[in-house]
This record gives C-alpha cells, sequence and structure tokens, in this order.
C-alpha cells in the first residue's frame, strides 16, 4: 500500500503512517526519511495473530547509506557507498572521493530536508563523474579529450557553441593553470559554465566589434563627420579617447588613412581595421594637441614682441609647444630677429581680423582665436587673418637659422686643429706635386745624362789601364813566390789522403769490434772511452727523466680533465632538460677551474715527493715498495693473473690508474717492451682460461683486446690513429661538395625539401614514400649513383691511409697464434677475419666514424661536426666494415648491390693487410732489448704513482695472491711477508694532526699525492759474480787505455812506466772531476768509485784477484787469456752506442708526446673557457630585463596564401582573406614565436609556436600541420620565411 509524502518538516503524518511507526518497534525517525511511497506492507498473519512489515527495496536503503556517509563528511565512505551495486548510481570515480564528498554535501545542504533523494543523487553523480573526466582531461591537456568531455550530453552545459570549442578549452587549461597554482586542484561545475559563458559572451563582443567597424568604415565613406561620430561612440567597438568637439578632423583623417590603404594595397575595397581607426583616433587628437600648444605659443611670442618684454621670449621657444632646440647663450640673438621679422610686417588693414591660421602635416588647416581661445579645423565665418603677427612657420625658421649659425661656429672654434691638418696636408699635396712634376722633368733628360755618364766611364777606364800595365811589370818579380805557393797546394792533398786512410782504419776497427767473436784487445783500446759517461750524457739523461716526468703528469692530468669535462657535459644537458640547477652547474665549473689551475701550478712549481723526504721508517717502506713494483713490471705473469681476478668494472678502473702508471704509459722503449709483454702474456692467459670458441673473440668484449685497444688510442700523445687518418679525415671533412646520401628515402625527401626552399613554392610530391617509389625518381637514382661514385672515391683514399703501429700488429700477431694454437682447425680466413676485427673494427672504425672523440681532428670548444660530415664517414665506415668482414650488400641495403665486386676487391687488400700485419718482429728484435739493457743505463727506471695506487695495489695483491703466486717460495710472497699488512694513508705518510676538524679532507689529499719510486731488484746486489764481473770490467777498462799490449794477460804482468802512471793519474783525476758534477741518483756505488782511485798496478792486482774468482765460477779461463773479459767490455761499448742512439730517439719522442699532451691540455683548457663562457651567459639571461621589445612580422592571410605558406583556412572564403592578419612575433627564448590572428583588426586567436619543432617535423617529412585548428600550413615554407626574417638565411 502506498502512504503520503512527509510534509516540509517532517513532522506532520497521516493516521496510516503512525500506525506503521508504531509497529516497528527499534527504527528511528530519521530511518524514515526516504519515501513512503515505495514501502511495501507485507503481511505475514498466522490467521490469529496479524503481523505486518514495512518492507523498504535495497536502492532506498543503499541511498539512506549514502546520505548519511556525506553528512558525516567522510569522503571515502561516501564514496564506497556511491560505488555499491545496489545503489544503482551512474560510474564513480575512485580517485575522485574529494569531489563527490565536497560537491554532494553542498547539494545536500541546499535541500530543505537536508536529504538527497535517488533521481537526485543519480544526476548529480553523473554530471560529476563528467566534470571529475573534463579535469582529468585538462589536468593532462589533451584537447581532444576537453573537447569530447564537453560535448558529453550527461555534463548538462548550457550554450555550448559547436564552433567555440577550441576556445573553450584554451580558457579552460588557462583558468585550470591559474587554480592549481593558488591550490585548487578541481574545477566545478559551474566554474566550467562560468567559462563557457564567458567565452561566449568574448566571442560576441567580437562579432559586435567586427560589425561595428563595417558601420564605422561605411560612415567614413558617407562623408558626414557627424555619423562617423556617432559610429566611433557605440559601445560594442570600445574605441577610446573619443572627442566629439573633434569629429570633423576624426572624419577628415580616417578618410585619408582609408584612401592611403586603398592606394597601398591596390585594393578599392580594403577598409580600416580596429586598430587602424584607433590609431587615426590617436593622431586626430594629438594633432588638436599640438596644434592648440603652437597656436598658444604663437601667441605668447608676438604678444612679448608687441610690448618689447625679451625676458620670456626664451622661455617660450624652450617649451615643448615649439619642439625647437634652442640654445640660451642666443636668447637676446633670437629677440632681435624675431623682433626685426615682426616690424617687417605692417598692418596693411586696420581691420585684421583676431584669427592665426595653422597648416598641420601640410595637411589640415587650423584656426586659433588669439582673442577668445577658441579653436576649430572648420573654417570660421567672416575669417580674416591676423596679418601683422609672425606666423608658427616664420618663427622656427628665425629661430632654426640663427641656432643653425651659432653651432657652425661653435663647430669651427672645436675643430680647430682639424682645419690646421687640412692645410698642413693642403701644403704636402703641393709639394709632392712640386716634386713630382721635378722628377718627370729629370726622366725626359735621361738619354742627356746617360751619354754624360759613358763619357766619363771613359775616362776612368783609360786611367784604370794606365794602372794595370804599372802592376803587371811590378807583378813579374814575384813568380818566385807563386811556385812556394804550388808546393804548399800539394802538401794539402797529401794530408786529405792520410786522413781518408785513417777514417778506412777507424772504421774497419769499429767494424772489427762489434762484428768479431773474439775481438783484439788493441781494437778494444781504440774504443775503450765511449764507456766515459760525458756531460752531454749526464745532461741528455735528466732532460729524458725531467720529460718523462712531465710526460706522465700530463697524461694523468688530461685524463683527469677529460672526466671532469665529461661530468660537466652531462651536467650542461640536464640543465638543459632541467632536471639540475644552474647553481649545480656553476658549482662544478668553480672546481673545474680551480682544479685545472691547481694542475697548471703543480707542472710549474711542484716536484714530486721522492723517497729522500721521508723518515728513515718510511723510506725503508717505500724501498721495499720499490722492490715490489720493479718485480711488477719486470715479470708480467703476477699482473696478467690478477687483472683476470677482479670484476670486469673494477679491473678497467686498475687498467687506466696503476697498470699504464707503472708502465709509464709506455713513454720509452723499454717500458713499451715491458707493457707489450704484460699485453703478450694476458692475452694468452686469457684464450686459454675463457675462450671456448674462436668466435668468442668477435661476440664478447674480451678484456685485453679492450685494453690494448684503450692504450693505443687513449691519452698518452702517440696516438698514431692521428698520424694515419688525420690528414684523409680533414680533406673528407673540409670538402664541402661532397655529400654522400645511400639512404633512397632520405635523398628523396632532401630534394623535395631543397625544391621548395629555394623556389619558396609549396612542391606537388608527395612527402611520404617507400623506398621502392624513391627510387621511381631519376633525380633520385641520379643523386644516389653520384654519392656511390663519390663514396668509392672517398673509401679508396681511406683504405690507402691504413696502418697500424708496430704494438697493434705485434698484438695482433700473438692474437693470431694463440688462436691458431688452441683451435688447431681453424682456416686462415677464419683468423684473418678475426685480426681484421682487432685491426680495424675495434681500432681504426670507431674513430673513422667519430673523429672528434678519438683525437683524429682537432676540434674548437664548443665545436661540432656538421651533421652532413658525420654522415659522410659514416658511409665510409659502412662500406669499409662491410669489406673488412667480406660481406655484400643485399635485402634492405639491394639498392647498393652495385658496390659489391667492389668489396669483393676491397677484402682482397685487406686480407693482405691483415696477413702482412700479422709479420713483425719480436719485442727484442725490435726495440734491441736484452738482459743487458738495464746494466748500461745511467739511472734506474722511475714510475710517478700517488700513495692511494700504492695502498690499492698492496691490497689487492694480498686479496688474490693465493691465485697470482700459488708456490711458497714464490719471490712475490716474500716480498709481500715483508711489506706486511696494507698502511692506511695515516701510518703511510704520519705527521697528521689528529686534532685536525678536516682530518678526513686532508687525508683525503694526500691519498692523491704522487711520489717518484726508483725501481730495482732486492735480489740484484746478492749476485755477487755479477757485481765482480761488473767491478772487474771498468778496471780493467782504466788499465788498458793507459798501458799498451796485445793481451790482458801480457798487461797485467808487464809494470807500467812512470809515463804510464802519470797518464792514468790524469784519467783518474779527470774522472773524479766529473764524477762530482754526477747527479745523486746517477752515481755508481761507493765500492765502485773507491777502486777507480788506485794506483795503476793495485788495479792490476785487484783484476787478478777478481779474474780467479770468476774463473772458478766459470765466466772467464785463463787458457785463451781471459778472452771472456774482453767479449763482454766490447759488447758493454755496443749496448752504450745502442743506449745513446735509444736515449736521443727517446728524446725526440717525448719532446714530441709532450707537444702534443700540451696541445690537448690547451684544448682542455679552451673547453673550460667555453663552458664558463656559457655558463656565464646564461647567469646574464637569467638577470636580462625581460621588457625586450622583439620586431615582430605582420602578414595578411591573402599575402601568405601567395606565398603558399598558408593552404586554406576553414569557413572562411580565400576574398577574405585579405582582412585576417597574422601578427608574428619573436619570444623571450631563441626558436619561440608567438602567432595572433585579427580579423578586421579584432584579435581571435594566438597561439605559441616553437622553431625546434618545425625543424623535427620537417626532418620526420611532416609537410602540412595545422594552426588554430582551422588553417592549414605548409611546415616547409613556414621555415623559409621564418629563417629569411628573423635569421637572415
Amino acid at each position: 500500500l502506498e502512504g503520503e509524502k512527509w510534509d516540509d518538516n517532517g513532522d506532520r503524518r497521516n493516521k496510516t503512517e503512525k500506525e506503521k511507526d508504531m509497529a516497528i518497534p527499534g527504527l528511528v525517525k530519521s530511518s524514515f526519511r526516504i519515501r513512503w511511497s515505495n514501502a511495501l506492507i507485507i503481511d505475514l498473519s498466522d490467521g490469529k495473530n496479524p503481523i505486518n512489515f514495512l518492507y523498504f527495496p535495497p536502492e532506498l536503503v543503499a541511498v539512506d547509506h549514502i546520505n548519511t556517509a556525506i553528512r558525516n563528511c567522510d569522503a571515502n565512505k561516501t564514496l564506497v557507498a556511491l560505488m555499491k551495486p545496489e545503489a544503482q548510481l551512474p560510474v564513480v570515480h575512485p580517485f575522485a572521493a574529494a569531489v563527490y564528498q565536497t560537491e554532494l554535501f553542498n547539494l545536500q545542504q541546499q535541500n530543505a530536508v537536508r536529504y538527497l533523494a535517488h533521481d537526485e543523487l543519480s544526476i548529480a553523480v553523473e554530471m560529476l563523474s563528467a566534470v571529475v573526466l573534463l579535469n582529468q582531461a585538462l589536468g593532462s591537456k589533451d584537447i581532444l579529450a576537453i573537447k569530447n568531455h564537453l560535448r558529453n550530453p550527461s555534463v548538462g552545459f548550457n550554450n555550448v557553441e559547436d564552433e567555440n570549442f577550441q576556445r573553450y578549452a584554451d580558457t579552460l587549461l588557462s583558468i585550470k593553470s591559474e587554480a592549481s597554482s593558488q591550490g585548487q586542484d578541481y574545477l566545478s561545475w559551474n566554474d566550467v559554465q562560468n567559462c563557457i559563458d564567458m567565452v561566449n559572451m568574448q566571442v560576441q563582443e567580437e562579432n559586435d566589434r567586427i560589425v561595428a567597424v563595417s558601420y564605422i568604415n561605411e560612415a567614413i565613406d558617407q562623408g558626414n563627420p557627424g555619423k562617423t561620430l556617432e559610429t566611433l561612440l557605440l559601445p560594442t567597438v570600445k574605441l577610446h579617447d573619443v572627442n566629439p568637439t573633434n569629429a570633423r578632423h576624426y572624419q577628415d583623417v580616417l578618410h585619408d588613412a582609408k584612401v592611403q590603404k586603398c592606394k597601398e594595397s591596390h585594393d578599392e575595397s580594403a577598409v580600416l581595421w580596429l586598430d587602424e581607426i584607433q590609431k587615426g583616433i590617436n593622431d586626430a587628437n594629438s594633432n588638436i594637441e599640438k596644434a592648440a600648444n603652437l597656436a598658444l605659443g604663437t601667441s605668447m611670442i608676438n604678444n612679448c614682441l608687441e610690448k618689447h618684454d625679451s625676458q620670456p621670449v626664451l622661455d617660450i621657444l624652450q617649451s615643448p609647444k615649439f619642439g625647437l632646440r634652442v640654445v640660451p647663450e642666443c636668447a637676446e640673438t633670437y629677440y632681435k630677429n624675431l623682433l626685426e621679422a615682426k616690424n617687417l610686417k605692417t598692418k596693411e588693414d586696420s581691420s585684421e581680423g583676431p584669427w592665426l591660421k595653422l597648416i598641420m602635416k601640410n595637411r589640415y588647416d587650423y584656426y586659433y582665436n588669439v582673442e577668445t581661445g577658441e579653436s576649430t579645423f572648420v573654417p570660421p565665418e567672416g575669417f580674416i587673418p591676423k596679418t601683422s603677427w609672425l606666423t608658427s612657420e616664420e618663427i622656427q625658421t628665425i629661430v632654426g637659422q640663427v641656432t643653425a649659425d651659432y653651432n657652425r661656429e661653435q663647430l669651427w672654434f672645436a675643430n680647430e686643429n682639424l682645419i690646421l691638418q687640412l692645410q698642413a696636408l693642403a701644403r704636402g699635396f703641393l709639394v709632392r706635386k712640386s716634386y713630382e712634376e721635378r722628377k718627370g722633368f729629370l726622366q725626359k733628360q735621361e738619354p742627356s745624362v746617360i751619354k754624360i755618364q759613358v763619357l766619363l766611364c771613359n775616362i776612368k777606364a783609360q786611367s784604370l789601364l794606365l794602372e794595370h800595365d804599372l802592376l803587371f811589370e811590378v807583378s813579374c818579380s814575384m813568380l818566385s813566390k807563386v811556385f812556394s805557393l804550388w808546393s804548399f797546394f800539394q802538401n794539402e792533398e797529401i794530408v786529405k789522403i792520410q786522413a781518408f786512410l785513417r777514417a778506412n782504419k777507424a772504421r774497419d776497427d769499429y767494424r772489427t769490434l762489434i762484428g768479431a767473436e773474439n775481438p783484439p784487445l788493441n781494437v778494444l783500446r781504440k774504443f775503450a772511452y765511449l764507456l766515459d759517461q760525458s756531460d752531454l750524457d749526464f745532461q741528455e739523461e735528466l732532460e729524458v727523466t725531467r720529460l718523462r716526468e712531465e710526460v706522465v703528469t700530463k697524461i694523468r692530468s688530461n685524463q683527469q680533465l677529460e672526466k671532469d669535462l665529461n661530468l660537466m657535459d652531462i651536467k650542461i644537458g640536464l640543465l638543459v632538460k632541467n632536471r639540475i640547477s644552474l647553481q649545480d652547474v656553476v658549482l662544478h665549473s668553480k672546481k673545474l677551474n680551480k682544479k685545472s689551475k691547481n694542475q697548471v701550478e703543480e707542472m710549474v712549481t711542484g716536484d714530486k715527493q721522492g723517497i729522500k723526504g721521508l723518515s728513515k721508517e718510511r723510506r725503508k717502506q717505500l724501498e721495499a715498495y720499490q722492490h715490489l713494483f720493479y718485480l711488477l713490471q719486470t715479470n708480467p705473469m703476477y699482473l696478467a693473473k690478477l687483472i683476470f681476478q677482479m670484476p670486469q668494472n673494477k679491473s678497467t678502473k686498475f687498467m687506466d690508474t696503476v697498470i699504464f702508471t707503472l708502465y709509464n704509459y709506455a713513454s720509452n722503449q723499454r717500458e713499451e717492451y715491458l707493457l707489450l709483454k704484460l699485453f703478450k702474456t694476458a692475452l694468452e692467459e686469457e684464450i686459454n682460461s675463457k675462450v671456448d670458441q674462436i668466435q668468442d673473440i668477435v661476440t664478447g668484449n674480451p678484456t685485453v683486446i679492450k685494453m690494448v685497444v684503450s692504450f693505443n688510442r687513449g691519452a698518452r700523445g702517440q696516438n698514431s690513429l692521428r698520424q694515419l687518418l688525420a690528414p684523409v679525415v680533414k680533406e673528407i671533412m673540409d670538402d664541402k661538395s661532397l655529400l654522400i646520401n645511400t639512404s633512397p628515402v632520405e635523398v628523396y625527401k632532401a630534394w623535395v625539401n631543397q625544391l621548395e626552399t629555394q623556389t619558396g613554392e609549396a612542391s606537388k610530391l608527395p612527402y611520404d614514400v617507400t623506398t621502392e617509389q624513391a627510387l621511381e625518381h631519376p633525380e633520385v637514382v641520379n643523386r644516389l649513383e653520384s654519392s656511390i661514385q663519390s663514396l668509392r672515391t672517398v673509401t679508396d683514399k681511406v683504405l690507402v691511409s691504413i696502418f697500424s703501429s708496430y704494438g697493434m700488429r705485434y698484438i695482433a700477431k700473438v692474437l693470431k697464434n694463440s688462436l691458431h694454437e688452441k683451435f688447431p682447425d681453424a682456416t686462415e680466413d677464419e683468423l684473418l677475419k678475426i685480426v681484421g676485427n682487432l685491426l680495424y673494427y675495434r681500432y681504426m672504425n670507431p674513430a673513422i666514424v667519430a673523429p672528434d672523440g678519438f683525437d683524429i681532428i682537432d676540434m674548437t670548444a664548443g665545436g661540432q661536426i656538421h651533421s652532413d660530415q658525420r654522415r659522410n664517414l659514416g658511409c665510409v665506415a659502412k662500406v669499409l666494415q662491410h669489406a673488412a668482414s667480406n660481406k655484400l650488400f643485399e635485402g634492405e641495403s639491394a639498392h647498393l648491390s652495385s658496390m659489391n665486386t667492389y668489396l669483393s676487391q676491397t677484402y682482397q687488400k685487406f686480407r693482405n693487410f691483415f696477413q702482412i700485419a700479422c709479420d713483425v718482429p719480436e719485442p727484442e728484435e725490435k726495440f734491441n732489448i736484452d738482459e743487458y739493457s738495464d746494466m748500461v743505463t745511467l739511472s734506474k727506471p722511475v714510475i710517478y704513482i700517488s700513495i692511494e695506487e700504492i695502498i690499492n695495489t698492496h691490497s689487492l695483491l694480498l686479496e688474490h695472491q693465493d691465485a697470482i703466486a700459488p708456490e711458497q717460495n714464490d719471490l712475490l710472497n716474500e716480498l709481500l711477508k715483508g711489506l706486511g699488512a696494507v698502511p692506511d694513508v695515516e701510518s703511510f705518510l704520519g705527521a697528521v694532526d689528529p686534532n685536525d676538524p678536516n682530518k678526513e679532507n686532508t687525508l683525503s689529499q694526500l691519498a692523491k699525492t704522487e711520489i717518484s719510486l726508483s725501481l730495482t731488484s732486492k735480489y740484484e746486489l746478492q749476485e755477487g759474480e755479477d757485481q765482480d764481473l761488473k767491478g772487474t770490467k771498468r778496471l780493467v777498462v782504466d788499465v788498458i787505455r793507459t798501458q799498451p799490449g796485445d793481451t790482458l794477460l801480457e798487461i797485467l804482468e808487464i809494470p807500467a812506466s812512470a809515463q804510464q802512471e802519470s797518464e792514468h793519474l790524469k784519467v783518474v783525476e779527470k774522472r773524479a772531476i766529473l764524477d762530482s758534477k754526477t747527479p745523486e741518483k746517477m752515481k755508481h756505488s761507493q765500492s765502485m768509485l773507491e777502486d777507480g782511485q788506485l794506483p795503476i798496478e793495485q788495479k792490476k792486482r785487484k783484476i787478478q784477484r777478481n779474474l780467479r774468482t770468476l774463473e772458478q765460477a766459470g765466466l772467464v779461463s785463463s787458457a785463451n787469456k781471459y778472452q771472456e773479459i774482453i767479449n763482454e767490455i766490447a759488447k758493454d761499448i755496443r749496448n752504450q752506442r745502442r743506449y745513446r742512439h735509444h736515449r736521443k730517439a727517446e728524446l725526440v719522442k717525448l719532446q714530441q708526446t709532450l707537444s702534443a699532451l700540451q696541445s690537448k691540455t690547451a684544448f682542455y683548457e679552451d673547453q673550460v673557457n667555453y663552458y664558463n663562457t656559457y655558463i656565464k651567459t646564461c647567469l646574464d639571461n637569467l638577470t636580462r630585463n625581460k621588457k625586450l621589445k622583439h620586431t615582430s612580422l605582420k602578414y595578411t592571410a591573402a599575402r601568405l596564401h601567395e606565398k603558399g605558406v598558408i593552404l586554406e583556412i576553414e569557413d572562411l572564403q580565400t576574398n577574405q582573406f585579405k582582412n585576417v592578419m597574422f601578427d608574428i612575433t619573436p619570444g623571450e627564448e631563441m626558436g619561440d614565436f608567438e602567432i595572433k590572428a585579427k580579423f578586421l583588426g579584432v584579435q581571435m586567436e594566438k597561439v605559441e609556436l616553437h622553431f625546434q619543432d618545425l625543424l623535427q617535423m620537417q626532418y620526420e617529412g611532416v609537410a602540412v600541420m595545422k594552426m588554430f585548428d582551422k588553417a592549414k600550413v605548409n611546415v616547409n615554407l613556414l621555415i623559409f620565411l621564418l629563417n629569411k626574417k628573423f635569421y637572415g638565411k
């Protein structure tokens, strides 16, 4: 049964309802604030007792729960209640729970009974869900989604116009952005509706303004000032500063402006736009104001002249009324001339009128009554001018003439010196002219002068002939002296012959010394002096040591500087993407500048800390490290094993720092030899332990291969790739006419873009084509063939330049031999492909593709390779890569199949190159290094290493000691045991203040301190026989140089004469002087120096004792008269000569290397300066005035349509394009533009345009874009227009 509804107060019910209420105990009244009309009475009587129930449908119960949740202001519970299926409500979006709660609570409070029924909830939820989705679309700035949500009928927006959807979306986005900045994340339904109404009102106002503008143009054409004034005062047009009293002048100015526009546009139907009308009103008001001021000033001047009052004249002339430049010094002259001019004007008619007539802009007449102050642009009734007064034009002319005369006079006074100079120049010209005339006269008289000279010469010749005859008579007596000179010349020839014979004998003796198995003693004596160390030797040795230290330091500092610059690249990239702040980049820049400055100061003033700068205990510890690093340097097996015990990322850092430091970056031949030995050992170890298949070398990333390639392309200043590839790469890059592109689609698009850019007209060809479609055009095929021909020519040039350094070739040889040993079944072609992968693909190919990244070419700071140059090099590298691997062009590259024959021919050249590359001598033969090389050096090998690197190396050796040296009696184990535990920086250096608050930073800086270690073998001194042999040889050389003999035994047995003792003493004294000049680190041991000072006989006795000891050791034999010791000395002489030769070569190499490193440092410093300039520009841009004015560009749509930029505008005929104006204004940021659209001068819409986006669209082949959602624009021609007008391209 249906009952009645509750009344407004919810109290008055009928009797039936009260009975129902009484029949349902336990229910509170509030639970009945639902529609009773939907409740059912259920009869469950058993025939005796009547039992009745009220039944409410589930949706009504759900509605009651929803109202309760809304009333309790719990958004989450409200959301749960709304989403219950039994509520039967529209879709609810969980992310907008707060929105539902807020809006439904407000709606509930507005309800009279504070209760929302099901139908009210359904409508409200449906609208709220639509508004929520609209807000979500606004948040993501999805224009299409915004339009669709606005069109949704369920949202219930009023007065929505289809043509205004774009405006609705733009305005809503702006309102949403402003609301978000104020902390409001949600636009309500009312906010959106208000926005729609506002846009509709704006559109209506724009339309009304357009209609009003047309009315104004019609009134102007009619020539009725009153009608024109009426239209100008229309409220819809919203014009400013319209003064009804100026109606006539408005009519004249606007009519002239319209006539001028029709004339300029050659269009009789042209109309004035809103901004042009406003400009006309402003010009008219300005004309009237200027005319009034000028008339008033003219009146005041004439009054002063009539009263003969000169005092105010200057003040009046200086006022803005006349707009004159007045000089106070000419005040009296102004008054005098004006008074004279006025007196000349007599009153021809005593009945002259009070009117002054002025002509404004040579076009408009202006009348001013000097008595009443009345003014008008219409000729007054009975107009009679005041002829006795000066007009404004006359006053301006007189004052201007006086001022000009004064300025001219002052100019002459100020430039008196220049006038004097001009006079001097004039006088100089006259003098030069006179000189030239005199010179011309003399030149005309040249024949006469020649005749006079001939006569004088004849006279002089005759006198000389007489003197010659006299001299001949005197000379006859000197013939005897001539014969004596002849004998002298004969003796000179004899001397030359003797010198030639002696030279031949010396050469024969030297050949005997270096070639004979047992060189004779008399030959050895002649060349024993070569073992002496001269001042030049010491100087060269010191210079080599200094250069080596500087080279290593430069390499390390360049590496660190390069890392910091790379980090700066990353930071600037993040800054551009707004990932970090400018302050972070500035901070890193300051650190970079400070580090660069400190490195330069260290190079100039800093010395490496040596072992002598430490205490006795720490000196002993460093001596132990010297023994350790000598063992690691000369025995490559330890480091080879250590490399593979560490993770790859850790081993790479270890190689870049410790290993290359240990070998001084191969700065001399000894260290290059030892480093190659390490590479060889490590590569063999890696192939034996880690390579399972031969292709693993190609497909994987072998550690040693990577280390070798990195080192040979590294920053050690000896980039052989630069020497090989730089000339040809630079030639390719400098050839501006070289354009290689092997992609048909790219060639096609470039062709189309070139046509449009050059002609400025839209192309009729399609923009998106496939490879097959592109190849259908003959122009594309011709350009492709031209590129292929150029590619062959350039590739041949690069192929001729390809060659590898000895180090890379030797590693290639080791790689091939090791692979052949492990994989004996591998063919020669397979092995050569592996070699090619190393020598070309890994080593050379990246340097060809990116020469700027591998120091092949010199780049200026901030410079970069052009995309065309990069593509040219990439194409060459691609062809060489295919040729090196014998891979033909097929499949997607089938259009290049014409090069397959060329690829096969090139592969054979590569194959021959790879075979020849592996045919290199061993390092011992290449560098002439053997077991005696270190014995003749003046100084011990020195490395420059930081304390941190020493500690890290010690730690790694202890960590992997079992794998590196498994044998207990290994020398490495003994050295590590002697060193003990790994020290920290503080215990290593000591002398660190424990109370220093910056102790950690101090220790961190000290850890980077570099020290020099002179590497020596710990076991060198324990070999007594070698020491005896070395000392004996030195004593023998001293003896045989002063005492001759056929054999050593004979010399030792025959006593020396007094003369020989004297000669020996001179040799000893000379050596003592030389030893005193010898640097400390190059001196021999003390015992050897003492032996060198002994007399000759004592030296003989010591030689005999040593020979007996050596004979017992089996090193020499008395049976052959100790020829072995003679042979050893001869070998020392040969090694000494070889070492001097190597040292000179090393000196040249180090100087070249240092020069290259300094160039690299200069480039890095330029890069630092470039970054500093960039950062300074960024800082300047931050503080730059934001109100900079930019020149805008204005075009009508008709003009842009003629240029092909605009293709069409929706809903607008072509003949209406002339009334649409586009205003293009550059933004604050480079490449940003704001484009505004106006119709009849009324601004309609605007859009932001980014030039980079246009270039991206052009790159992607997009030909047409939409602007304002209505205008279709040609992308290529728009780029052409912007380039031409704003960038001058």
